[in-house]
């Protein structure tokens, strides 16, 4: 068996965002990443697949020279090996391509990813690089399994579960359940120093979206408490400023 999990180069879920150049760009200054959270529960589910011999599990990245120590924390986790494709990440869809362009000749039996990235939350790179591999796409799967031949696939839908028995190449974008996130151990964390992390050059890709600028939420307004005994001023405010009545 041979997986491919792609990654994600994103901030700490302690980081306060901001913006620098006239809010045209996020300000990396002091920022610590980390693995996508989601693309790690996908990474720890591929290791499982495949322990005891049964098979081998690569990473790929699409960042800077900056993304190696994270992609090391993978190598870390249990990947046997990694790829960089050297490009800063414009959209999901030139991550898509470029995923799609390196894995279309490597013959990988499945791809992961995690449901979406923590910092843009699109959701969308799972579907897109099964469309441009021509291969299923399942998206945010809560539970995967296989027999050795066919695998079977477990989603949540409105009102329900809906099972998906697959049999041949897929990529699945996975969510919480589907494995608990590993932990590198010191053996881990030694052995990823050596790890191959191979780098390629980007494919050439025409630019379909442009970030013209970012926008921090609007601060939450200070807290109105209103005595319980002053019920008709409650009700008052919240039908004239509230507008919730």
């Amino acid at each position: 068996m041979k997986i491919l999990v792609c990654i994600s180069n994103v901030p700490d879920t302690t980081t306060k965002i901001t913006f620098t150049n006239d809010n045209t760009e996020f300000n990396t200054a002091g920022v610590q990443y980390i693995v996508n959270p989601y693309d790690e529960i996908a990474l720890s589910k591929a290791i499982e697949l495949t322990e005891g011999g049964k098979g081998t599990v690569s990473v790929i990245n699409v960042g800077e020279a900056s993304n190696d120590p994270t992609i090391r924390k993978a190598l870390a986790i249990g990947a046997d090996d990694a790829v960089r494709v050297n490009a800063a990440p414009r959209d999901a869809y030139f991550v898509a391509k470029q995923i799609a362009e390196y894995a279309k000749d490597k013959d990988f039996d499945i791809i992961l990813t995690g449901r979406e990235s923590i910092d843009y939350n699109g959701n969308q790179v799972a579907a897109m690089v099964g469309e441009f591999l021509d291969i299923p796409s399942i998206s945010i799967i809560k539970k995967l399994e296989t027999d050795g031949s066919n695998y079977t696939v477990e989603r949540e839908i409105e009102g329900g579960k809906e099972v998906v028995t697959v049999t041949g190449k897929f990529i699945a974008s996975c969510a919480e359940g589907v494995a608990e996130p590993k932990i590198p151990n010191m053996r881990g964390i030694m052995s990823a120093r050596t790890k191959p992390l191979t780098v390629v050059d980007a494919v050439a890709i025409e630019e379909v979206t442009k970030v013209v600028k970012y926008d921090t939420p609007a601060p939450r307004g200070a807290v109105n408490l209103i005595p319980a005994d002053q019920t008709e001023e409650l009700i008052n405010l919240l039908h004239s400023e509230a507008k919730v009545i």
